[in-house]
This record gives C-alpha cells, sequence and structure tokens, in this order.
C-alpha cells in the first residue's frame, strides 16, 4: 500500500495474465495496471500500461483477472503498479525481481513483515482475520505460533489514539478497569508508536506526590523504568498514515512475562476485548509519554466491547476505510505581513509519491498545504537554493509541463526565483478573483516538490476595489473597474434561495443579474431584461458574462461575474443598451427570493423581499458609500451657471457694446462688475459640483464645454490686464491695440457661446443621468430665454447702428470743432477707423475765435 487504502493479493497465472484478489481501493482518476524497471520515481514515472483493465472505481473485497496487453511481457516488467495517469501517483506496487517470483513493495516505514523463498510473501498491510470496531475503527490479526500480529487501523486524525487490548476476565461490569490494552498512534514529528498500557481507574493517568500512578497509564510508569522490556510487551512492526487513516501494526506474545500488567490472551477461547478513540496528550516533563485522554463519544463509536476469539476466521472488513479528511499535510495560512520561507528538506512524508527525495519546505514544514486568501498578497522568502526555482502552477507535477509536452498557467515565480540563505530571492504573488480554488506551488525544474494551494475568499472586500451597502442593507453590492469591463459580486446578508440585482429605477424596464443555487448544489448566474411585472416579462439575455461564480454557505448567496462596460455594438439586441459609464451614476435595485429556474418562471419564482428605492452609485469614485439623488446639488450647480452664463456674462457684454454713448465711464463699471460677478459665480458653481460629487472626470460632453467655457472666461481677466494704452487724440491706434481689441471681443464672445452650449449640454445630460421627465420642460424654457435675449440683442444693435449713423452725419457737417475721440464709437466699428481716415487726409487745421476787444 502507498495510498488509496490498497490491498490485495496478486498471483501471477501465465505468461499472459494475472489475477488479483481481495483487493480494496479507492478510486482514483485514471488508474490502470503499469509496468516499469524500477520502483524510484524515474522509472515509475517513465513507465507503461500494461492491461486495458482500468480501475477508476472504487473496489470492495474484489477478485478479478487480468490479461497482460499484447505489447507487455513478464521479462519488461520489474514492478507491477496501480498508476494514475493524471496525478503520476504510485497507489501500491509489487516488485517481481525474477520476472516470476513475488515480492513485496518495500516501504520507508516498514520494520518487518514475511519473507521466504517460497510461498506467497505478504506485506505488512495484510493479515488474515479483520473485525470491525466501529464504522471507522478496525482491527486485523493473524496468529503466528506464540505470538500474535495486531493491526489497527482507523479513519481519525493524526492526533488521535487507537487503543485495543484485553479485559481482565475477572473484571466485574465496568470492563475496562483491571484491562490489558496497547495505545498506537503517531507522534508530532509523523512517527508510529505504540506501547503496553494497564488501566486501573477510568481517568487519563496521573502520578502522586509519593510516585505512585493511576488511571490509564503505560505499563512502565507503574514499575518506574523496564530497562530489559519486561514490562511492555508490545512491540511495533510498522505504522503509516494513508488518506486520513492511521495504520499500525504491531506484536506481542499471547502468553506475556510480565503478568502483573499483562493478561494472557488463550486464543482458542471466547475472551473479551475492548477498544477506545480519542484524542492524545504530548509528553512533557513529568509524563515523558503520549498519554490518551478520555475518549468521550457514545458507545460502539469512540469506544466498546466485545467477545472475540481470535482462532476463528473473520473477514467482517468489505472495502477500504473511506475518511472524509484525507489530507495529512500540515496547514499553513498565508499572512500578508509575515513572508514564507521557502527550503529544501528531505522526503519523509510526501503526499504525492513517486517523488524525488528532496523536496520543498515551507516555513520548516515538509511540503504543506498553503492556504491563501484572494486580493492578499503572498510574500515568499526563496532561500532552496540556486536548482530550486519556485513558481506557482495551474500543474500538479510541476517542473514545467511544456517538457512534458502540456500546457500550464503559471501565475507567479519562475526561473528567476531562486536563492539561497545568505541571499533570498523575494517573490510577491497576489491571487485575484480569476485565481482557480486549488493551484500549486512547485519548483520549475524538478517534479514532485511542492504540493497544493488552497485559493478561498477571505473577504469580497480583499477581491474587489469597492463596496457599498445597498436599500434596506439586505445586499452587499462590490465592484472593481478596468479599462473596458467591471467585476461585479452581490451578497445577500440574509438566507435565500436566489439573489437578484437589477440596473435601473425599478425592477420593470431594468437590467438583471440572478444568482442561485439548482437542486444539485451548482451554482448559476444569467442575465435577464424585465419589462413587466409577472413571469412572462423576465427575458433571458446573451450578455458576454465571465469569471462567473456562485455559491451558497449557510443560505447566504454570494455570486460573481465581470461583463464589458458595453457588452455588443449591435443596437438590435436589448443587452446592447445595457451599457455602464462609469462616470455616470449607476442605479443599483436587489430582490432576494426563494427558488429560481432558467427556464419556465412562474409566480412561484417571485421574490419575498425587494429594495424599495435604488442606491446611486458612483463607480469612479471608489469608496465604500452609496449615493442618494444628487439632483438638488446638480439644480444649485444648474442655476448658478444659468445666472452666470445666462445673466451676468451676457448683460455684461451688453454693457460694453450698448451703453458707450452714456456720458461718463458708467458703461465701464458696469460692465466690470457683471463680468466679475459672473465669473465668480461661475468658480462657486464649478467648486460646489465637484465638492459634491467628489471628484471631477472628464468625459461626458457637458464637462468638456464647461471646462472650456470656464476656460475663456478666465482668460477675460488676465486679458484685461494686459491693455495696451489707448492713442491719444489725433493719434492712429496701433497694431498691439488693435489685436487687443480683436482678441477680447472674439474671446468673450466664444465664452458666451460655448458656455450656452454647456448649459444646454447640461440640462441634456440630467436627462441622461436621471430620466428626469422636468427636463424637456427646462430646455425649452433655457430656449425661449435666450431666443427673448436674441431679440433684445438684435433691436440694441438697430438702435446703435442708427446712432452712428446719425454721429457720422453730424460730423460732416461742422466746420469747427474738437475731434477729441469719443468712447461711445465702437473700437471694431467700421465708422470709427474711416472717420480717423477722413480726418487724417483733409488736414483740417484747429482754430480758436476770441472776441475782439473794441
Amino acid at each position: 500500500m502507498v495510498q488509496h487504502q490498497v490491498r490485495g493479493f496478486l498471483t501471477i497465472t501465465d505468461d499472459c495474465s494475472f489475477t488479483v484478489s481481495q483487493f480494496d481501493m479507492l478510486s482514483g482518476s485514471d488508474v490502470h495496471f503499469w509496468g516499469s524497471i524500477a520502483p524510484d520515481l524515474d522509472n515509475l514515472t517513465n513507465g507503461f500500461i500494461i492491461s486495458d483493465y482500468k480501475l477508476n472505481e472504487t473496489y470492495k473485497n474484489a477478485s478479478f483477472s487480468v490479461k497482460l496487453s499484447r505489447n507487455a511481457t513478464w521479462d519488461r516488467i520489474q514492478v507491477l503498479s496501480i498508476w494514475d495517469l493524471l496525478t503520476e501517483s504510485d497507489f501500491g506496487h509489487v516488485i517481481l525481481p525474477n520476472g516470476s517470483d513475488l515480492a513485496p513493495a518495500p516501504s520507508g516505514n516498514d520494520s518487518g513483515g514475511e519473507e521466504g523463498k517460497s510461498g506467497p510473501f505478504r506485506v505488512p498491510t495484510m493479515f488474515d482475520n479483520c473485525k470491525v470496531l466501529s464504522d471507522d475503527y478496525r482491527v486485523r490479526w493473524s496468529l503466528d505460533e506464540d505470538f500474535i500480529d495486531i493491526g489497527l487501523e482507523a479513519a481519525i486524525t493524526i492526533q488521535n489514539y487507537m487503543a485495543f487490548g484485553w479485559a481482565n476476565p475477572n473484571a466485574n461490569s465496568e470492563v475496562m478497569i483491571g484491562g490489558d490494552v496497547a495505545v498506537a498512534g503517531f507522534t508530532e514529528e509523523g512517527m508510529p508508536f505504540v506501547d503496553d498500557f494497564y488501566i486501573t481507574r477510568y481517568s487519563e493517568c496521573t502520578i502522586d506526590k509519593d510516585g505512585s500512578a493511576h488511571g490509564v497509564c503505560p505499563d512502565t510508569i507503574y514499575e518506574g523504568s523496564d530497562p530489559v522490556r519486561l514490562v511492555n510487551n508490545t512491540k511495533l512492526s510498522y505504522g503509516h498514515r494513508r488518506d486520513g487513516v492511521s495504520f499500525i501494526r504491531y506484536r506481542r506474545a499471547l502468553v506475556s512475562v510480565d503478568t502483573k500488567y499483562d493478561l494472557p490472551v488463550n486464543y482458542t477461547e471466547n475472551m473479551t476485548v475492548i477498544w477506545a478513540l480519542g484524542l492524545m496528550r504530548p509528553p512533557d516533563t513529568i509524563r515523558p509519554y503520549y498519554l490518551p485522554q478520555n475518549h468521550g463519544g457514545r458507545m460502539s463509536v469512540t469506544y466498546g466491547h466485545l467477545v472475540l476469539n481470535v482462532s476463528d476466521q473473520v473477514n467482517e472488513c468489505l472495502g477500504p476505510l473511506d475518511a472524509a479528511d484525507k489530507e495529512d499535510q500540515d496547514l499553513i495560512i498565508a499572512d500578508a505581513n509575515k513572508p514564507l520561507v521557502v527550503t529544501t528538506g528531505p522526503a519523509v512524508h510526501y503526499p504525492n509519491p513517486p517523488n524525488p527525495s528532496k523536496v520543498l519546505y515551507i516555513n520548516k514544514k515538509e511540503a504543506p498545504v498553503l492556504k491563501v486568501e484572494r486580493g492578499v498578497p503572498v510574500k515568499f522568502s526563496v532561500q532552496a537554493g540556486h536548482d530550486v526555482a519556485l513558481y506557482i502552477t495551474s500543474d500538479l507535477i510541476g517542473g514545467n509541463a511544456t517538457l512534458r509536452n502540456k500546457t500550464e498557467t503559471i501565475y507567479a515565480g519562475g526561473s528567476e526565483a531562486e536563492g539561497v540563505l545568505a541571499s533570498p530571492m523575494e517573490l510577491i504573488w497576489e491571487p485575484d478573483r480569476n485565481t482557480p480554488d486549488q493551484v500549486y506551488y512547485h519548483s520549475l525544474f524538478q517534479k514532485k516538490m511542492g504540493w497544493r494551494v488552497q485559493v478561498v475568499d477571505g473577504g469580497l472586500s480583499d477581491m474587489y476595489n469597492n463596496s457599498v451597502l445597498l436599500d434596506d442593507q439586505q445586499v452587499t453590492f462590490f465592484w472593481t473597474l478596468s479599462k473596458d469591463s467591471i467585476s461585479i459580486a452581490a451578497r445577500g446578508e440574509k438566507k435565500s434561495g436566489y439573489i437578484a440585482i437589477g440596473f435601473g429605477t425599478e425592477m420593470v424596464n431594468s437590467y438583471a443579474y440572478v444568482g442561485w443555487i439548482d437542486d444539485i448544489g451548482k451554482g448559476h448566474v444569467n442575465s435577464f431584461w424585465i419589462d413587466g411585472r409577472d413571469a412572462s416579462s423576465v427575458h433571458p439575455t446573451n450578455e458576454n458574462l465571465t469569471d462567473i461564480r456562485c455559491k451558497s454557505e449557510n443560505g447566504i448567496i454570494t455570486f460573481e461575474f465581470t461583463r464589458p462596460l458595453k457588452p455588443c455594438s449591435h443596437n438590435d439586441r436589448v443587452e446592447c443598451k445595457n451599457i455602464i459609464d462609469p462616470t455616470t451614476p449607476l442605479k443599483v435595485i436587489w430582490a432576494l427570493g426563494t427558488k429560481w429556474s432558467d427556464e419556465h418562471l412562474n409566480e412561484k419564482n417571485m421574490h419575498f423581499e425587494t429594495s424599495h428605492r435604488p442606491i446611486q452609485v458612483l463607480l469612479m469614485r471608489g469608496s465604500a458609500e452609496a449615493e442618494q439623488d444628487l439632483r438638488p446639488v446638480l439644480a444649485v450647480h444648474g442655476f448658478m451657471m444659468f445666472l452666470a452664463w445666462g445673466i451676468l456674462l451676457p448683460g455684461g457684454i451688453m454693457a460694453a457694446r450698448y451703453l458707450k454713448h452714456v456720458k461718463g465711464d458708467s458703461w465701464y463699471q458696469t460692465h466690470v462688475y457683471l463680468q466679475y460677478s459672473g465669473l465668480a459665480i461661475l468658480l462657486l458653481g464649478l467648486l460646489f459640483a465637484v465638492a459634491e460629487l467628489r471628484g471631477l472626470y472628464v468625459s461626458s460632453a457637458h464637462v468638456k464645454f464647461g471646462l472650456a467655457a470656464i476656460f475663456l472666461a478666465c482668460v477675460q481677466p488676465v486679458n484685461a490686464s494686459m491693455r495696451p494704452k489707448k492713442p491719444s487724440n489725433g493719434e492712429e491706434v496701433s497694431s498691439k491695440r488693435r489685436l487687443w481689441e480683436y482678441l477680447h471681443v472674439i474671446v468673450g464672445r466664444s465664452a458666451i457661446i460655448v458656455g450656452i452650449a454647456a448649459l444646454f449640454s447640461g440640462l441634456k445630460h440630467l436627462g441622461d443621468r436621471y430620466g428626469d421627465e422636468n427636463v424637456h420642460g427646462y430646455l425649452w424654457a433655457l430656449i425661449l430665454w435666450f431666443a427673448i435675449g436674441a431679440m433684445i440683442v438684435t433691436y440694441l444693435e438697430y438702435q446703435e447702428k442708427q446712432r452712428r449713423s446719425g454721429r457720422i452725419l453730424g460730423r460732416s457737417n461742422w466746420v469747427l470743432g474738437n475731434l477729441e475721440e469719443e468712447d461711445s464709437i465702437d473700437l471694431l466699428s467700421p465708422a470709427r477707423a474711416s472717420a480717423q481716415k477722413d480726418a487724417q487726409q483733409s488736414g483740417r487745421m484747429e482754430v480758436q475765435l476770441e472776441p475782439m476787444n473794441r
């Protein structure tokens, strides 16, 4: 037996066949009879299938004949093995040294076994008899003249003991008192042991101050020492731990020389035997023995007694023991703050034989099971030598699967991940939500040096960047944004048969994702479009969902999936409209129900609880809180922007354009006050929106128009501060002044145009974000407002032209006067340039007339 509880007898029938009898084996993946020339790792791995007979089931005391394949002959088979192709595992084997004589497979822990030149060879796991003591405990035995060989096997943890022995025939109803038992188990180092015990009372072994012992104690404690083994009359023959089953073989004399603590066994008589299972207490300085603790439990489960005649032929053990927990390797739970030290050491209890003599140790434990959490970084300090390169792989065997013409996924590490104690290599690996539940750590240069990595969901908050409790705090919503996709998870906070989340204001007209567990315990996640309130209104969609997972723990359902931000480019499919804009709050609702199905939905599939209102989730914020309705915030922002772009800033431009005919500088003061007031409100509105939305994301047309308009508006004060000097009377306007005038007017009017575009795009954005039915009314009101403004500008422009025409006509009829430039002339008006040119060409002189004194 190497693993999978393989037992049985092998008999070569002829040159082409053999028979197997009393065969036990736990099922494997792809198991065959296998031949090789030697039992070491390389030769077994390079062996070959010797028969078409497949062993892909659990065998219970089975007998059958097997024919060799045509290309298989006994002279090519030195080792006949039961081999799992998928895991390259040896379940058990026999050695045929001369091609005819059968020999047992050597075992590392084998310290005995029957040998001989004739007759069948026996391995230490085989006996003549077997008795079932409980569902998880068996005793096997064989008689050998004055000795009895006993095998104890139980599906227990390595911390438990197995006890078996004979009751005192003179005992009353308390059959345990005075009993002579052997207690067997495994040390903390994994080595088998067996000791001879004597029971004086129902208690753990204790030693009084005077040195006397009582309870369930080793015989040697009662005597103080046993240098020549006169008291401890049990002799360990063999022991192993396989597949979560402890097996110990020992030998004792039927009649012991110790008549004080050992009971004679009359093999021809019916005698009462006693047994127990329980936890062991490790040795300490006072009691240097592994001592059994109180077994507890129910009779016939953890302890019992029965009448047994060891000379009777008994075989009640039909089939192998099948332990619920077959993993014996040490478990190491990775901690993000502590590195895992990777070294190498001798292979003592490697879980997947055959294996090399040197394997990986993590934190001084041989090939342990490593448990990591998704989203939590794992740090390795690789000190295994330059010939061992650590890597995390999907391949169970390791050693670079490509060399075996197989594919593998490497999650971390590689040829560079090697180091020594003096110069360790640091390797950091962070499993994510797409990492499989089970991967492996191995050496890239040698097969079968490492073992399994359990990848668990230590917490969705570790796997996702953001989370928020939805309405009523009954469902938690998790998400992580990528460039073109979003990973989403939803977890119910109470027991249910299914959980659903939807994107929309309510379930009707929403896109829903439902996670549920079917009748056989399999998880499902599907997407749906809901356009009504009955079961017939729930329509499956064909969204491209990947990395789907759904599980239920104590009735709490969690499901996960990844989807593109933009599902598809075909607008004729309903799911193509389910676009997620990361800059737009996502309206999320939820529902819980009893049972779901991906077909034939009816009223029984309706939810029993649902959210009362949607929650607005800002996907790009990266925070763990839900957003409520932001329309009041946006209403204030919109009003401030309307006040700036719709009243103040246009009013300032109109003051500069149409009020220059008013004497004094009142037009200039009005222009400046209105422009600076508008700019201040503009900036306050921007800061208000950014502060409330906690971010500025330049993606929508509204934001782009708004930022462009604000930039142009902020340019104007800078432009004004750089205004060139006004020309003196009669001087020609400089080119710098003229350029500044053009720039000032063009930037100001462009800012107004872009600002008005920002107002309209803002209303459209509000409608797209919230579906507000009042948006259309606001749009028409805004159009009407600017239409009225356009009519006012048209009228004022007409009046201004009339005024200029009158001014030019009056100027052409005067003879003497002051040509002082008036600010009422438009800086960019053609009339102004023409008037200056005519004045220069006429060469008029300025004459002052004074009265004559008579």
